[in-house]
């Protein structure tokens, strides 16, 4: 997709930064375009490194080929991030003072802004009246955010993280293929109780169930989400109208809540990842190293989900289950997938490589879609988002 990003002056721009850099690993072509105050916070040295492409704040460059028409014309998508109180009242007024405001009146793609200012200047009536005007134009704003300003002041105004921005402008785009569709994903990692302030668990941030629901939002599914342990500023990328979100801790809470989520959904999604075990008994008091009762703790085994989901699933209904591996040979990876989509009785499996750079924690995976035969049907790479999407064009080719 090719991708205008427009930077103004505002000390948020060094967020711009990586927004840039998560458009490019997602594979898409990216063209940055500054103003000259934001090349006083970030340089044009390194905008050319992170896009690739040439960079320039003036409509006198490259003028054989209108550069100033050309950029607009050719965009499928505009972002401007960060949007400075200045930038949005040029915006309002259709002014054309340089490449970036040239850019604008010349698109025709969607348009997407990340205001960023001081909390007085975003609630100052002529910025709340230049927002209402664009909205009215159809033009998106992405935030902002309320929190911690520059010189020490906090409040609304704050720019959207790059990750958010990114799932944000690209789902403007996203295909309206699952409208219609019922969807039960889970996501994050359940808890299993020791006594009142320890547990089993794992490092799942829930990132990934997240990202996918959003994604299936965004293309028109109607979501419930079962969050299993996921931080509250991680969940909130899963908020839209068409998500419903059911909180649970242990592998038994998350097993009840799917199979009732499972029983009209056509598609279900296990991306949580489950504990394998439980302690045996849970104490209802803090156990002690004195009392010697933590030297050993009898497990249980806890019932397979994904499997269970699919042996009573009802005609016509997809699901996916997902498997962590630290294989390190793509290969063995594939072979280990494979057999797992059998024995659960599963239409496709995505295989994580989990290793200090992708999984758990981390905002980027890597992920093969393994379908009938052992056959790889998609993969992916990059940000949790465009790993999402991946998956479900995976799922709607399989379901025609």
């Amino acid at each position: 997709m090719n991708i205008v990003v427009g930077v103004t002056g505002g000390i948020a721009a060094y967020k711009t930064v990586q927004l840039v850099r998560l458009l490019i690993k997602s594979g898409h072509e990216v063209t940055v375009i500054p103003t000259e105050d934001a090349l006083r916070f970030v340089g044009t040295p390194t905008w050319e490194a992170i896009s690739r492409n040439t960079v320039t704040t003036s409509v006198h460059d490259d003028v054989a080929r209108v550069r100033h028409v050309a950029l607009g014309q050719a965009a499928e998508l505009v972002i401007v991030a960060p949007a400075t109180a200045n930038t949005i009242a040029k915006m309002t007024a259709g002014l054309a003072d340089d490449l970036l405001g040239t850019t604008l009146l010349a698109t025709t793609a969607p348009v997407a802004i990340a205001p960023a200012m001081h909390t007085e200047m975003w609630r100052h009536p002529s910025t709340q009246a230049n927002i209402t005007t664009l909205r009215e134009r159809g033009v998106h704003v992405l935030g902002p955010a309320d929190g911690e300003l520059t010189g020490g002041d906090s409040g609304p105004g704050r720019m959207l993280e790059p990750e958010a921005i990114f799932a944000d402008a690209l789902a403007l785009l996203a295909p309206q293929d699952l409208t219609g569709t019922r969807v039960a994903i889970s996501a994050g990692g359940t808890r299993e109780p020791i006594d009142p302030v320890r547990f089993l668990g794992n490092r799942s941030s829930g990132r990934q169930g997240v990202a996918l629901a959003a994604e299936a939002a965004a293309r028109g599914a109607q979501v419930t989400l079962v969050s299993a342990n996921i931080s509250a500023d991680v969940l909130a990328a899963a908020k839209h109208p068409l998500v419903d979100i059911h909180v649970v801790g242990t592998a038994a809470e998350l097993g009840a809540a799917m199979q009732d989520a499972a029983a009209s959904a056509d598609v279900v999604i296990m991306a949580a990842a489950v504990a394998d075990y439980r302690p045996a008994t849970a104490s209802d008091q803090k156990l002690t190293k004195e009392e010697g009762v933590l030297d050993r703790i009898d497990l249980a085994v806890n019932d397979d989900i994904v499997a269970g989901l699919a042996a009573s699933r009802p005609d016509g209904q997809t699901i996916v289950a997902f498997a962590a591996e630290t294989l390190a040979d793509p290969a063995a990876r594939r072979e280990r997938a494979a057999g797992k989509r059998e024995r659960k009785g599963v239409d496709l499996l995505a295989v994580n490589l989990a290793d200090a750079d992708h999984g758990f924690e981390n905002p980027d995976n890597a992920v093969e879609v393994i379908g009938a035969g052992g056959a790889v049907v998609a993969s992916a790479e990059g940000p949790k988002r465009g790993v999402a999407a991946a998956i479900w064009d995976a799922v709607v080719t399989l379901r025609g």
